[in-house]
């Protein structure tokens, strides 16, 4: 398979250049996208693991957003703290240090391009049936003023859908544990008509198919979570435009050649 060899932009931490921003669109290499940061080698979600995803030389980071009790977003994956509390009615001053606030996890992910998941799973103590939780974040990314420098993602699609609709210059993706066969045509054209940027399906069921059908609508194909090193090279030979990984230094190491990336800025 013939892939496209283009230039990724990288910004030095100390430069005043234009932060990185997403890929332009889908075929032009495999960029890696370090899960919760570099989560393997620092703590899941913390501004450790953030700014060891940046020195290891990541493309992206994946992170995940939550309200606290005062409805400021914080990142953690999980709805519960280790002690059991829902963060949803915790404030603040009474989370653990380590878990940031959504500014404060942007600004250590400097000189790279953040794919934002946010979390609204009905099953969870914070789930937000209005999806306002979607329009709070749009306000909160577009205060930074760093356009192009944002996939947003979430598992529902109609948090996706009023994220689009509040910030339309954002790119956006839906998360999906896969999509059955005889639903890929019609689920990536309703994804393409409705704005969003592109599909972020679980590796194990990611197809040849799904990535062409993907790619002629103009969809990227962004996958997780992956750290099996002979996996990340035959998800790069189909095509797929992103690897999210624990391990984003094994991911680079082994996608040598195929993680080239053109951003917009």
């Amino acid at each position: 398979m013939t892939r496209a060899t283009v230039t990724f932009v990288s910004v030095n931490p100390g430069s005043s250049a234009a932060p990185p921003g997403i890929p332009s669109g889908p075929g032009l290499g495999c960029a890696v996208m370090a899960h919760r940061g570099a989560s393997r080698a620092e703590r899941e979600n913390t501004i450790a693991a953030f700014t060891r995803a940046a020195s290891m030389g990541a493309h992206a980071v994946e992170l995940d957003v939550r309200r606290t009790a005062e409805n400021l977003l914080v990142v953690h994956h999980d709805p519960l703290l280790a002690d059991g509390r829902a963060i949803v009615r915790t404030s603040r001053v009474q989370l653990p240090p380590e878990v940031p606030t959504l500014d404060e996890a942007l600004d250590a992910c400097r000189g790279m391009w953040v794919n934002v998941e946010i979390k609204n799973d009905e099953s969870e103590p914070d789930f937000d049936p209005s999806d306002d939780i979607a329009v709070a974040v749009a306000d909160a990314l577009g205060a930074r003023n760093e356009k192009g420098r944002f996939l947003v993602s979430s598992f529902r699609r109609r948090t996706i859908d009023r994220f689009h609709a509040a910030s339309p210059a954002t790119a956006t993706a839906w998360l999906t544990p896969g999509i059955a066969p005889d639903d890929i045509e019609a689920t990536l054209d309703a994804l393409s008509a409705d704005g969003h940027r592109a599909v972020h399906p679980w590796f194990g069921l990611v197809t040849e198919e799904l990535v062409h059908a993907a790619h002629a609508r103009g969809l990227m194909v962004n996958v997780w979570t992956c750290d099996d090193p002979a996996k990340m090279s035959e998800l790069a030979g189909i095509g797929v435009d992103g690897i999210c990984t624990n391990v984003p230094d094994v991911a680079l190491a082994t996608l040598v050649g195929n993680v080239v990336r053109n951003v917009v800025s």
